[in-house]
């Protein structure tokens, strides 16, 4: 039993390794090529956990082929543009001004009730309000409003926004973030000034946080 726990440690370790070198796609965005990769290697993973008699190394290798094989049409991917066309496939246009496609949606085996389903994921409610909605390799819609529907924004209206920057995150559940603090030229002490307008030390914040614009956030642990 205890060899059954620790080859599963092992091999838990290999997939994640290998997960983490094919990159940071979330499970919706994987191309085909990578969902099969990514099952297959799930599959390989579970046998030798499974059945201690199989030597690990029977999974390892299979993995480690797999990550290669992704290595390699990745790069293909990257480098020809039919080849891209032909692994990954091509955006489809579902809905065309205003219209939708039938055709398209036959073709993609796509039904109006999952058309609307999809929309309202993208906070589209009313089919009447989109004028385009294209269905992308990744099986993700991507939705362009009719223009009288659209959210308007300050450069419609003229007006210059402020310089909003990155917000920082100084403490993440008690802990220090020195490597931001080093990036925003501050140090311990201007830190623990900071939290102490709050009432507190910096140990004893759940979070802290700082925009680009010099506010902070600032949110007390409950469990002490």
């Amino acid at each position: 039993m205890l060899i059954t726990f620790l080859r599963t440690i092992f091999l838990y370790i290999i997939v994640l390794i290998v997960m983490r070198l094919m990159g940071k796609r979330e499970i919706g965005q994987l191309q085909p090529f990578e969902l099969a990769i990514s099952i297959m290697i799930a599959d390989l993973a579970s046998t030798p956990m499974a059945d201690p008699g199989i030597p690990i190394i029977n999974g390892i290798i299979p993995i480690l082929a797999l990550l290669v094989m992704h290595l390699i049409i990745s790069m293909i991917n990257i480098k020809s543009i039919k080849a891209r066309a032909i692994l990954c496939g091509q955006p489809t246009i579902l809905i065309y001004r205003g219209r939708i496609d039938e055709k398209m949606l036959k073709k993609e085996r796509f039904t109006v009730n999952e058309l609307e389903e999809r929309l309202r994921g993208n906070n589209i409610f009313n089919v009447g309000d989109v004028e385009y909605a294209i269905l992308e390799t990744s099986g993700q819609i991507t939705v362009i409003e009719k223009p009288e529907k659209r959210v308007v924004t300050l450069e419609d209206l003229k007006i210059k926004g402020d310089y909003e920057g990155i917000p920082y995150d100084l403490v993440v559940d008690g802990k220090v973030m020195y490597e931001n603090l080093k990036k925003l030229d501050k140090d311990y002490n201007w830190l623990k000034k900071q939290v102490a307008k709050f009432g507190i030390e910096p140990n004893e914040a759940l979070l802290v946080t700082i925009d680009g614009n010099g506010k902070f956030f600032c949110q007390e642990k409950s469990l002490k």
